[in-house]
């Protein structure tokens, strides 16, 4: 039988890496462009990724309950997938498209 425990922390482990990878690539991004809608998305991702972290930490190393561990990781879900939304309609989120990328095929 599976170990749910280690289940749980292998899971928040790849979770915190590739969040943690996201978040300082779209940190990047935000350096190079300046773009608020890069900003709005480098917080809401970093938010889903330290509340995944700090979800366990209050159960495993806080000694509180698995529910109150679950309730702090879901507070900053909720706060960065709200921020995750808000970057789609920052200043910004979309670029122009100019008339000569919109024919895929050349005629007009």
């Amino acid at each position: 039988m599976i170990d749910l425990l280690l289940v749980v922390v292998v899971t928040k482990v790849v979770t915190f890496t590739f969040g943690g990878i996201l978040t300082w690539l779209s940190y990047r991004a935000f350096l190079r462009t300046r773009a608020p809608a890069m900003r709005a998305l480098t917080v809401g991702i970093g938010l889903v990724t330290v509340g995944a972290l700090l979800g366990g930490v209050v159960h495993q190393v806080l000694g509180l309950s698995v529910l109150a561990g679950v309730a702090v990781q879901s507070i900053f879900s909720a706060a960065g997938f709200a921020v995750l939304t808000y970057s789609l309609y920052a200043e910004g989120a979309t670029p122009s498209v100019s008339s000569d990328h919109c024919s895929s095929s050349g005629t007009r």
